[in-house]
């Protein structure tokens, strides 16, 4: 069983990810590959103490990438979108941008 620091990453403190922030209630993580919607869920309800009405989840595979001659690809990640349920608080977790 994975810690739920394991399980969420880092937000993703994007401009996408602010507007989707303050308009849809909605927080962006950067999540482990291997981790499920139920336990995204429960990570981000007992990290920040919020009720979380739906996630959504996008993965994203890594792209090739050359330095000259040699070539390799980034990490495989995955994004999730965490809505909370209406009347919660917004964790600030980008207030210096």
């Amino acid at each position: 069983m994975k810690n739920r620091y394991q399980i969420i990453r880092r937000p993703i403190i994007t401009e996408k990810g602010l507007n989707v922030k303050e308009g849809q209630q909605t927080l962006v993580f950067e999540v482990d590959e291997h981790a499920s919607k139920v336990e995204i869920r429960e990570a981000v309800q007992s990290i920040f103490n919020v009720r979380v009405a739906s996630v959504r989840t996008a993965s994203f595979y890594g792209k090739e990438r050359r330095r000259g001659k040699f070539t390799g690809y980034r990490p495989d990640w995955k994004k999730a979108y965490v809505r909370l349920q209406a009347g919660e608080k917004m964790p600030e977790y980008a207030e210096n941008v």
